[in-house]
């Protein structure tokens, strides 16, 4: 049989021979090595041009590392050094963890998805929502046409906000919430409990009619109340017993342990340049607090929506086991059927107009290729205010994770990283 060599690799013969060389294919180890520098770089450019102080960046493909890096600082001012160890604010990627909580129960049946919300709380049987009148100022607050049941709220769709749109603003104002929270309008330092703020919450009018549209806001802490009357356990303990320290996440908390207070990451923010004089279209990290609720205050309001603190390999965990199906180290969390509930759109809208983006019972979700990026269909995640992003895209194996802490956060850091990884990726052959 007569062997015909495919053209391109004819052509390389051909000219390492005439070179006088013997034709030796890269590596593709070193291939990817190299083409990782340039995510190495791009974290690093963050830091050297003060936009950012530091960032924990993790990437896993089928479970295994594939980058992990540290850079900047933890306490620029300090000089501490950001390392994998760090622990950062997460925000609303707490949402997740708290939805899977809401999805144990309704596998053991304890709740069901189409249950009303006022069948735990009562305080929702009624409720309101505000209407701006068409070419006008005024609004009028009328009774939400349908009840909220769990599923709104585990997609957003309830109507229910942070209480920041003008309409609403003065009263979540004058009731302690919203605005005069700031940003980003957590109620992790109230002095209450989850459900006595929830319950205040229900007196207040929702901007939008429950089923009618995606709107973010107090729906997953309203669900943390929910756990804590059907599960009789505080949100904590409930998500502790059954999510985290099955998972081994033990640097997962509500409120930090104060001997870990010099692990918790300072939060800085944007801050406009200012030369000559004027500001300038360009930005720096400055110094914003460095503890907050999660070290001192009250620690009695464990926010569903907003409380958690976590490290990259912490959260990394959690993913890991929902991109598995359900199970992690042998653990099993969730069932795959309930997994595939959480990581398919059950609603049509989202945080975004692009087609083929949804949102399910916790993440984002990509429902095309082309959609979101790079990622392909199937692909999910979620950020937090202060500036930590997770992707998991299951066709590719992989799950990424990065780490700030900026409030407000003006930086591309978050896009530019994760393209750059896929980037990096591009032609391997282990990539499907």
């Amino acid at each position: 049989m007569k062997f015909i060599p495919r053209p391109a690799v004819f052509v390389a013969l051909t000219i390492t021979l005439l070179a006088g060389y013997p034709f030796v294919p890269e590596d593709p180890a070193v291939t990817l090595a190299k083409k990782i520098k340039y995510v190495d770089r791009a974290l690093e450019s963050y830091v050297s041009s003060g936009k950012i102080a530091g960032a924990v960046a993790l990437v896993l493909m089928d479970g295994d590392p594939l980058y992990e890096r540290a850079v900047g600082w933890r306490d620029r001012e300090a000089k501490v050094p950001m390392d994998q160890q760090t622990i950062f604010r997460i925000a609303s990627m707490t949402k997740a963890i708290a939805s899977a909580a809401v999805l144990i129960l309704a596998e053991e049946r304890q709740l069901s998805l189409r249950d009303e919300v006022s069948k735990y709380i009562p305080a929702y049987a009624t409720t309101h929502v505000a209407v701006r009148e068409a070419n006008s100022t005024e609004v009028t607050i009328v009774p939400a046409k349908t009840p909220i049941t769990i599923h709104h709220l585990l997609t957003h769709t309830a109507g229910i906000s942070y209480g920041t749109q003008p309409e609403v603003a003065e009263l979540y104002r004058a009731a302690d919430m919203g605005l005069a929270l700031g940003s980003p309008w957590n109620i992790s330092g109230k002095n209450e409990t989850i459900c006595e703020t929830m319950e205040k919450l229900a007196k207040l009018p929702f901007v939008s009619q429950p089923g009618e549209g995606w709107v973010y806001g107090y729906a997953t802490d309203i669900l943390g109340c929910v756990i804590e009357k059907v599960s009789g356990k505080s949100l904590d303990e409930f998500i502790r017993k059954r999510i985290t320290d099955p998972l081994g996440m033990h640097d997962t908390h509500f409120f930090l342990p104060l001997k870990d207070r010099s692990r918790l990451a300072v939060v800085y923010g944007s801050k406009k340049v200012v030369k000559n004089g004027k500001e300038t279209q360009e930005y720096a990290a400055e110094r914003q607090f460095a503890d907050g609720p999660y070290v001192y205050g009250p620690r009695k309001n464990f926010s569903g929506g907003a409380g958690l603190v976590s490290t990259a390999r912490d959260y990394s965990r959690f993913l890991e086991m929902i991109r598995n199906g359900g199970i992690f180290e042998g653990k099993r969390i969730l069932k795959p059927e309930t997994v595939k509930l959480m990581t398919t759109a059950q609603t049509g809208g989202g945080p975004t107009s692009v087609r083929g983006m949804g949102f399910s019972y916790g993440f984002e979700t990509t429902e095309r290729a082309g959609a979101n990026g790079p990622e392909a269909a199937g692909s999910y995640g979620w950020i937090g205010a202060y500036g930590t992003f997770y992707r998991v895209d299951p066709q590719q194996g992989l799950t990424i994770i990065l780490m700030t802490q900026m409030l407000p956060n003006q930086t591309d850091i978050r896009d530019r990283f994760w393209h750059e990884i896929y980037k990096a990726l591009a032609g391997r052959r282990s990539f499907r």
